[in-house]
């Protein structure tokens, strides 16, 4: 999608932090963090949310999802780590394009104790 954000960051058209790269997908720091490590997968393909998955994405997914390990182990967070997928606007999705948070180096419980 030609006015996409996270396109536009995921494929090097806009310069950022990435932490991974490659075909299929881009991570990148979030520029608004809500943990000491906050990260964001992304697929290079437009995918506007998880409702907008298709059979044809499973791979897709299934790579991304595999890829999370990887970059959680690059990034230190051996004390464990949250992935959160924010859907459509009472979700808390903001960005409309499929997008994993990956957050950690702090304690995620909840409630907070």
């Amino acid at each position: 999608m030609e006015d996409c954000i996270f396109c536009m960051l995921a494929n090097g058209q806009i310069p950022t932090d990435m932490v991974y790269e490659d075909e299929l997908c881009a991570c990148f720091r979030d520029a608004s963090p809500q943990a000491p490590v906050h990260m964001l997968l992304v697929p290079k393909k437009h995918i506007g949310s998880l409702n907008e998955l298709e059979c044809g994405d499973a791979e897709l997914i299934a790579h991304m999802m595999l890829k999370i390990k990887e970059i959680a182990a690059s990034e230190g967070l051996d004390n464990g780590y949250r992935c959160v997928i924010n859907t459509g606007e009472d979700g808390g999705q903001t960005v409309p394009h499929l997008h994993i948070h990956i957050l950690g180096k702090r304690s995620l419980l909840w409630p907070p104790g």
